[in-house]
């Protein structure tokens, strides 16, 4: 079986361990990966890739487990030199360790290197077990029109910030008016992923965020494209438990698009002709009906990925419910 899987950044990373450790029970062969470029975002110089990085640290082992991003065992010395020297943005934490991948990364694009060719050379240290593919080469960043808060410059003004200032230095306080992959009408897929879609046994979509994450990647034209005339089942796990994000603020990029935080108005999102299973917490089983109803197979399990073992009985009911569909 080869699967294909649309990452984001944490939710992402820690399904797809759960799936690893699962995937040989279904006699999983190949796992591609196709990450979130969106909340990419040019910081001191050097391109910084948040969601591809995730994966990768928490795949090959180098993960902050408390935090679900960033390296274990941080220091963050020169991130307090460049504060000294009065450079900014001091509201973005890269670390010591963080910044050594982000500067290979920088400089073998400079080198004239694909995005592609180059997670795949940094992967070569990590080992995540994965094939890790970004979902373009070509740049896409999220960004998302707010309007300015009280007691910054320009308040009351509607502006648009890049995803990464709206989520981590303002955390998503204010309203999000809308979310926009700049750039991504004009981007391609990069090498191997149209190819993968075309040859996967299944596509998963993991809790990751439906707008930010997933619908990023989506945005990409040829990609939903792709999935939808691929063949296979496609199955989806809610990011949303009892009408509330299981992490981070997922809520407010849903309501800028004009989506309910519940798990079935994700799934309508979606799409019943894009997703044919979603999965659904047990919390939320009054909505499997509604979800039935527009076209797409749906089922009540636990989805909150507590530990590693409650991570792989999440990944299990998806490939089940695969199989379900295929047969």
């Amino acid at each position: 079986m080869r699967i294909v899987v649309l990452a984001g950044g944490i939710g992402g990373a820690r399904f797809l361990r759960g799936l690893k450790e699962t995937a040989r029970e279904f006699g999983v062969t190949d796992i591609t990966v196709i990450g979130n470029t969106g909340d990419d975002i040019h910081l001191f110089g050097l391109k910084v890739c948040p969601d591809l990085d995730t994966v990768m640290y928490t795949l090959g082992g180098g993960i902050n487990e408390e935090q679900g991003w960033g390296r274990e065992d941080e220091t963050f010395r020169v991130k307090e030199e460049l504060a000294a020297y009065g450079v900014g943005p001091t509201w973005f934490g890269l670390g010591d360790r963080d910044f050594a991948t982000h500067i290979v990364r920088t400089q073998m694009l400079s080198a004239g290197y694909p995005l592609s060719a180059v997670t795949e050379a940094l992967c070569e240290r990590w080992q995540p077990g994965v094939r890790l593919l970004p979902m373009s080469d070509d740049r896409i960043e999220t960004h998302v029109a707010i309007t300015v808060p009280e007691g910054e410059p320009g308040a009351g003004e509607r502006k648009a910030v890049h995803f990464q200032e709206y989520w981590v230095r303002l955390r998503a306080a204010v309203d999000a008016h809308a979310v926009v992959p700049v750039g991504a009408d004009r981007a391609k897929p990069a090498p191997g992923v149209l190819e993968a879609v075309a040859g996967a046994d299944v596509v998963l979509f993991p809790p990751s965020n439906p707008v930010v994450s997933i619908g990023t990647i989506l945005a990409v034209p040829g990609i939903r494209e792709a999935i939808a005339e691929a063949g296979v089942p496609v199955v989806g796990l809610s990011p949303i438990v009892g009408d509330a994000p299981v992490r981070g603020m997922a809520d407010k990029v849903l309501a800028a698009v004009g989506v309910e935080s519940t798990a079935a108005a994700v799934a309508a999102h979606y799409g019943s002709g894009l997703l044919d299973g979603w999965l659904v917490d047990t919390v939320d089983a009054d909505s499997v009906a509604r979800v039935e109803a527009a076209g797409i197979r749906c089922r009540a399990v636990p989805l909150l990925m507590t530990d590693l073992d409650a991570t792989a009985r999440m990944a299990r009911e998806a490939l089940a419910l695969a199989e379900e569909l295929r047969a």
